[in-house]
């Protein structure tokens, strides 16, 4: 009998692991995916295909500890997927397929959740394929709760985390298009009991909020064939003009460089360092490689002044020509879903403003969705994570389970 907790192996990944091929191929041979050398470097060109298909696996682990003790029950890989970046190009993003060992017990098909990550730095040792498996994933024990209800989870890198592109973070477009092409992954993924045209939800919060949020109204015109049914997001950061000025010489400065960042990698005429001083270059260079934690200890407090050529902050710029228009680009609310969806926000958010949460859900409702807001009183950002987490869980067993979804757009109108 397999000991308790130990990671169950498909046939095919046993096969692999003892040939001492341990990278499965879709599209391609296993010669070529030992040619490609790391898991997360992409074949150039990538092979053809569609949206969504998986350019390589392997099995991969899922520990909620950095000791390795505690390790998931069920199958575990580690996928690399098409998707299409801000502008609709091909681009290949990873990420990371879970499925509990216990047989799905409720109606129907198991349902799979498109999980999006919260912020987890722009540097390549921050994908959470990689935190996942060293057990040092914050996120590891939400989706635990995922898998403990019987549900298969997938979880992506977004673009340029892990992979060589630089991380687009909180970019709605590339966000959107990466947790929709991570579902349709693990659709397809042959090694793992994940039914094909089953129930799906998204769910996310932080910039897994926004990006959650992105990825539900992006769904009827970019991934219409997935049965999704209903998307949570907390705490969004749903328009990054109202959430980058609270982020200057805050405790989380750093995610304000995580964000010039990725307008920098996303857009041709964006030039974020033709602004900044040799400090403002430097601590963006150090930003580019650091996880969230690290980010965070290293550049609290700083003020994005100290930075520029000039002393304006660096929040100015983002009132001007083309910042002002790139920025506008990655606001949420503009496009309804059109399935349910779960809004919960802290008023005592300290991190991502309780008001443009709000305002995505009642822009939502004006545009005729059906839109569940909680409003929490729980001080700081991270509470109100811990907050949301039981009544999300809840939420979306009732949308599998087929129950009508509640809605209260008349309090947000």
């Amino acid at each position: 009998m397999r000991p308790p907790g130990r990671t169950r192996r498909s046939l095919a990944a046993l096969l692999a692991l003892t040939t001492g091929a341990a990278v499965l191929t879709t599209g391609t041979s296993l010669a070529q995916a030992a040619d490609a050398g790391d898991f997360y470097t992409p074949p150039a060109p990538l092979p053809p295909g569609a949206n969504g298909d998986v350019i390589r696996a392997e099995p991969s682990a899922f520990h909620l500890d950095p000791a390795g003790l505690i390790e998931f029950a069920g199958d575990s890989y580690r996928i690399m997927y098409r998707s299409t970046d801000t502008h609709g190009a091909p681009v290949a993003v990873t990420g990371t397929v879970l499925v509990p060992d216990t047989a799905w017990s409720g109606a129907g098909e198991r349902p799979l959740i498109g999980y999006a990550p919260g912020t987890q730095g722009v540097g390549d040792d921050c994908a959470p394929s990689k935190k996942l498996e060293l057990g040092m994933e914050y996120e590891g024990p939400f989706v635990t709760g995922l898998l403990e209800q019987g549900y298969a989870v997938v979880v992506t890198d977004y673009e340029g985390l892990g992979t060589p592109r630089t991380h687009t973070y909180v970019n709605s477009a590339s966000e959107g298009h990466a947790v929709l092409d991570a579902v349709r992954a693990a659709q397809r993924l042959p090694e793992v009991d994940v039914p094909d045209d089953g129930p799906v939800a998204l769910a996310g919060y932080s910039q897994g909020g926004g990006a959650s949020a992105s990825a539900a109204e992006l769904h009827p015109s970019y991934a219409p064939e997935l049965d999704v049914k209903g998307a949570y997001a907390g705490a969004p950061p749903a328009d990054l003009a109202e959430v980058a000025p609270g982020l200057d010489g805050h405790y989380a400065a750093a995610f304000l460089g995580y964000s010039l960042l990725s307008l920098d990698a996303a857009y041709d005429d964006i030039d974020v360092r033709s602004v900044l001083n040799a400090e403002g270059e430097a601590m963006l260079a150090e930003v580019a490689e650091q996880c969230t934690g690290e980010a965070l200890i290293a550049h609290a407090f700083t003020r994005s002044e100290t930075l520029t050529e000039d002393g304006r902050p660096l929040t100015d710029y983002l009132d001007e020509e083309p910042y002002a228009s790139r920025v506008a680009e990655q606001k949420l609310g503009e496009r309804a879903p059109e399935v349910p969806t779960l809004v919960v926000h802290s008023v005592l958010d300290d991190i991502v403003p309780y008001a443009q949460g709000r305002q995505m859900a009642a822009d939502w409702c004006a545009r005729g969705a059906t839109v569940r807001m909680t409003t929490s009183a729980v001080p700081s950002h991270v509470g109100g994570m811990l907050r949301a987490y039981p009544e999300a869980v809840s939420w979306i067993g009732d949308r599998f389970a087929g129950e009508s979804a509640p809605d209260n757009c008349d309090r947000l109108r």
